[in-house]
């Protein structure tokens, strides 16, 4: 049975390096796959799904405004697929995932869906929400903060090295201004010392 797989997790955890290790297993034994990514993300080039360990592959781009069920259906029709893995996934929009879902539904095609939960300031990405809230199975690709614990969060960071609390969601590049941390020494990075305010 086809479903919709959420893998998930924080800035520089592996999320490609899987990605692309999967499609390759599913290759290997003869069985094709389609890969889509972010058109937006053109850190490794355009169209292009590439790990930090130097591996990458070609793959086809999704904009924020495409039809994923018929950008998927009009694939399916040159022949058939084993699975669609999807990277950058926290880009697609809830219209989007909701689309992928009835591609599995009633396609019934596996797709695999690789991508960040959470923004720098602790806000879940809108396809990262609707991911959580549709997918049929999902997984946490771990990391670790300095200290040693998962992290679970990421800072961004200015060019004088302070931790930025506003600004665009999405920034694409500058990996090395993200930092991936525990939710404790998330907090430090804003000092922040309270508990915020619950409403009443």
């Amino acid at each position: 049975m086809a479903k919709l797989y959420f893998n998930y997790s924080t800035m520089n955890a592996g999320k490609s390096t899987l990605l692309l290790q999967a499609a390759h297993n599913y290759r290997e034994r003869g069985m094709q796959t389609y890969l889509m990514t972010a058109q937006m993300d053109t850190r490794a080039g355009q169209g292009k799904i590439a790990s930090r360990i130097g591996i990458e592959e070609e793959a086809d781009t999704f904009n924020p405004h495409e039809d994923m069920f018929e950008k998927v259906k009009a694939r399916l029709d040159l022949g058939p697929l084993a699975c669609i893995f999807i990277d950058e996934a926290q880009f697609l929009t809830k219209d989007q995932v909701w689309a992928l879902a009835r591609a599995v539904d009633d396609l019934g095609i596996p797709i695999m869906c690789y991508g960040l939960r959470v923004d720098f300031m602790g806000e879940l990405f809108p396809g990262s929400a609707t991911l959580l809230a549709l997918a049929d199975e999902m997984r946490e690709v771990r990391t670790i903060c300095h200290c040693g614990k998962k992290a679970t969060m990421v800072v961004r960071f200015d060019s004088t090295g302070k931790a930025v609390t506003a600004g665009d969601q999405v920034q694409i590049g500058g990996n090395e201004t993200y930092l991936s941390l525990c939710r404790r020494h998330y907090r430090d990075a804003f000092k922040d010392d309270t508990t915020p305010e619950l409403p009443i």
